[in-house]
C-alpha cells in the first residue's frame, strides 16, 4: 500500500504531495479511513451518517484521501478558469436547470451543487466519498440552500437515490484527461441515474498532442547523471564507513533513476510559444454514448502532427478541454469550453503533461510527425496510466527520409 501510494507522487506539483503525506498519517493512526461494521457504517474521525459504502483503504489512500482536504479543495476552487467555466456553463443555462434534479458526482465542498441551485434546480443530490461531505453539508447550509441541496455520502457505486435525475454534474478530470479514472464513477451514475435524454455537464472531452521545444528535456537527463554520480559517491561512503560494497545496487539503481526522469512525465505551465505546430487532436468522448467497457480497454489511436517551425523536438505536450454542450434532446443555451491548452495567462491546475524526448527527435519546417499511442492503465494502480508511442519523420527532408524505422517511446503518468 505504501509502494502504491509512493507511485501517485512523482508528478503532482509540491503543494499537493503534503496531503497525501496526511493521508498515510491518518490511515496509520486510525487504521483505516472509515469502518464498516455489519450493523452500518461507522466514522471514527466524527460522527457522520454514511448513505453509502465508504473507499476501500487502498483507493482511499491512493486516491480519495487527497480531495478530503479542505486545503486541496480550496487549491481546486481558486482556478479561475476551472471554477468559473463551470458557473459560466450551469448560470448561463438556468432554463436547462430550472425545476430539474440534479446529481453532482464527486461533489467536495459542493460548489457545483451550489450553482445549480443558485440556477433554480429543484432538488440537487450532491455525492461525495470523503468526509468533506460534512464540510459540504456546513458550506450549503451557511449558503441556505440545504431545502435543495442534499448530500449524500459514500461512493457513487454504492449509493441509491429515490428517483432520477435530469442532469449530472461533475468535475471528473485528471491530468491527460484520463489520470485517476474518476470518469469510470461517473458513467455508472450516468447508467443507474440519469433519465432517458438527460444532460451530462460536461457533455464531451477531447485529448490533445503537440510537439514543443523545452530545455527540460536536457535538465531532466543532466538531473539522471548526477543522480548517478550521487550514487558513486553514496557507495564510496558505505564502503568507507560500513565495509559494505553497494555495487550489485548499481544497475537497478539507475533503472529505477531512468523510470522517473527518462519515462515520467511531467506536470508542466507550456507557453504557447514553445509549439512547434498545431496540437493534433487524437481523441474525443460523448459522454452521453461513451460506456464503461470502451473506456477501461486501452486507448488506440493514430494522428499527425504537422511541425510548422522545424526542430529539434524535444517534447510532446498533452492536454484536453471539456465542452458544456447539454444532450441532444436538451442542448445547453450558451455553449461553454473548459481549456487547459498552453495559455499565455498561465495554466490551469491541470497543466499539461509533458512527454521529454531524449534524444530529442530532429525534424524541418513543414515536416510532419507520424504517431500511434497506446494508453492504459497500471494493473497495480489503475489510477494511473502508461503511454507507448511510436512516433516517424515524414516529409520531404532530409531527417524524414533518414526516419526509415519508427522510434518506440514509452512513459508513465504517475
Amino acid at each position: 500500500e505504501n509502494d502504491m501510494l509512493k507511485s501517485g507522487l512523482s508528478s503532482l506539483p509540491a503543494t499537493r504531495i503534503g496531503s497525501f503525506h496526511k493521508c498515510r498519517r491518518l490511515i496509520q493512526k486510525s487504521g483505516s479511513p472509515v469502518q464498516m461494521s455489519s450493523n452500518g457504517p461507522e466514522k471514527k474521525m466524527e460522527a457522520l451518517k454514511l448513505e453509502g459504502k465508504a473507499p476501500g483503504e487502498t483507493d482511499y489512500a491512493n486516491y480519495f484521501c487527497t480531495y478530503s482536504f479542505l486545503y486541496h479543495q480550496k487549491e481546486m476552487l481558486e482556478d479561475h478558469k476551472r471554477t468559473g467555466a463551470y458557473y459560466q456553463a450551469i448560470m448561463s443555462n438556468r432554463r436547462q436547470f430550472k425545476d430539474k434534479v440534479v446529481l453532482d458526482v464527486g461533489a467536495g465542498s459542493g460548489i457545483l451543487s451550489i450553482f445549480a441551485a443558485k440556477a433554480g434546480a429543484k432538488k440537487v443530490y450532491a455525492v461525495e466519498a470523503t468526509s468533506v461531505a460534512a464540510d459540504a453539508r456546513k458550506l450549503i447550509a451557511h449558503n441556505k440552500l440545504d431545502n435543495v441541496i442534499e448530500v449524500v455520502q459514500g461512493t457513487i457505486e454504492s449509493i441509491e437515490l429515490p428517483e432520477k435525475v435530469d442532469i449530472i454534474v461533475s468535475e471528473w478530470m485528471g491530468y491527460f484527461l484520463l489520470r485517476e479514472s474518476m470518469l469510470d464513477s461517473v458513467l455508472v451514475a450516468r447508467d443507474k441515474f440519469l433519465k432517458p435524454g438527460g444532460a451530462m455537464y460536461p457533455s464531451h472531452a477531447n485529448i490533445y498532442m503537440a510537439p514543443i521545444r523545452t530545455h527540460m528535456a536536457t535538465q531532466k537527463l543532466n538531473e539522471l547523471h548526477n543522480g548517478m554520480e550521487g550514487w558513486s559517491e553514496f557507495m564510496q561512503e558505505m564502503r568507507d564507513f560500513y565495509q559494505v560494497d553497494m555495487g550489485c545496487l548499481t544497475e537497478p539503481f539507475r533503472k529505477e533513476q531512468k523510470e522517473y526522469y527518462l519515462h515520467t512525465s511531467q506536470w508542466m505551465n507550456v507557453h504557447p510559444q514553445q509549439l512547434l505546430g498545431s496540437p493534433a487532436c487524437f481523441k474525443k468522448y460523448d459522454l452521453h454514448k461513451l460506456t464503461l467497457e470502451e473506456l477501461q480497454a486501452p486507448l488506440k489511436e493514430q494522428f499527425v502532427m504537422h511541425v510548422a517551425d522545424g526542430g529539434p523536438v524535444e517534447g510532446f505536450t498533452g492536454y484536453f478541454d471539456v465542452l458544456f454542450n447539454g444532450s441532444e434532446e436538451n442542448p445547453a443555451d450558451c455553449d461553454v469550453k473548459l481549456s487547459t491548452a498552453p495559455d499565455p495567462t498561465g495554466a490551469t491546475h491541470w497543466g499539461q503533461q509533458v512527454f521529454y524526448l531524449q534524444p530529442p527527435l530532429e525534424c524541418a519546417p513543414n515536416d510532419s510527425i507520424i504517431a500511434s499511442i497506446e494508453v492504459t492503465r497500471k494493473p497495480e494502480n489503475h489510477r494511473l496510466l502508461r503511454v507507448n508511442m511510436l512516433v516517424k519523420v515524414d516529409g520531404t527532408s532530409t531527417f524524414a527520409q533518414q526516419s526509415q524505422q519508427p522510434r518506440a517511446l514509452r512513459y508513465n503518468i504517475d
